[in-house]
């Protein structure tokens, strides 16, 4: 096999930033690194690409093999190539971002490298860049978000308005103004209102919908915020 002459090979990365929502928080799944440097502190899901394998099947493989994870939204980040950024050996990482719903998928999660869902608003200190992957892929899907309606890969198959609110509010870090918000969602007409209630929480109840899938595959990109962009970015 011919090489470049005169060139350096470098080792390729997969990092997977989890994004998960319990109903109630925008959570990272991690894990305690189990090898050296930084071993036992606190880490994305990450690992090598194999010499024959394109970078997507690499970040489908590495989160199954460390999360038992398949089946989930992932989306490529960024390329992050610093030449000290791993002090073993000069690494280029691609880092990839999933998004997650903790209930459906809990029963999926494997337990042998011990992941461990951690409140976005408490994250430990992360070993190498990861913290810099983390804030970018943050500030990717609060973006994303005010564009389309992708938050719902993080929701159960049945949700109410107060819990995408929640989760809207995680994401932005902000409080939100409550009536225009579900008037701009339920304008975009992606919704099903089902007939039950969630009676936990309120009095009155909120009634359960569920995303129209159909539109919302054909036309994900389509969809105008459902938020001004004076309450996102103000």
């Amino acid at each position: 096999m011919k090489k470049y002459a005169g060139q350096s090979a470098m080792l390729v990365a997969i990092d997977c930033i989890i994004f998960g929502f319990d109903g109630d928080e925008l959570k990272l799944l991690l894990i305690q690194r189990g090898l050296e440097p930084e071993k036992g502190k606190w880490s994305l899901m990450g690992g090598f690409v194999k010499p024959k394998e394109d970078l997507e099947k690499a970040a489908a493989r590495i989160l199954k093999q460390l999360t038992g994870l398949e089946d989930v939204y992932m989306e490529q980040l960024q390329a992050f190539g610093d030449p000290d950024r791993d002090p073993v050996e000069r690494t280029l990482s691609i880092a990839w971002f999933a998004l997650v719903d903790i209930h459906k998928y809990e029963k999926q999660l494997s337990d042998d490298h011990h992941p461990e869902w951690v409140p976005v608003k408490k994250l430990p200190k992360l070993v190498f860049d990861h913290r810099k992957m983390v804030d970018l892929a943050k500030k990717r899907l609060q973006y994303k978000a005010a564009l389309h309606p992708l938050l719902f890969e993080l929701l159960p198959d049945r949700f109410t308005i107060p819990q995408l609110l929640n989760l809207y509010q995680a994401l932005y870090d902000k409080k939100l103004d409550k009536r225009n918000f579900n008037r701009k969602l339920l304008s975009a007409k992606l919704l099903i209102k089902q007939k039950y209630k969630k009676k936990e929480g309120s009095r009155r109840g909120a009634f359960y919908y569920k995303l129209d899938k159909r539109k919302y595959y054909s036309n994900i990109d389509a969809f105008m915020s459902f938020l001004p962009a004076r309450e996102i970015f103000s």
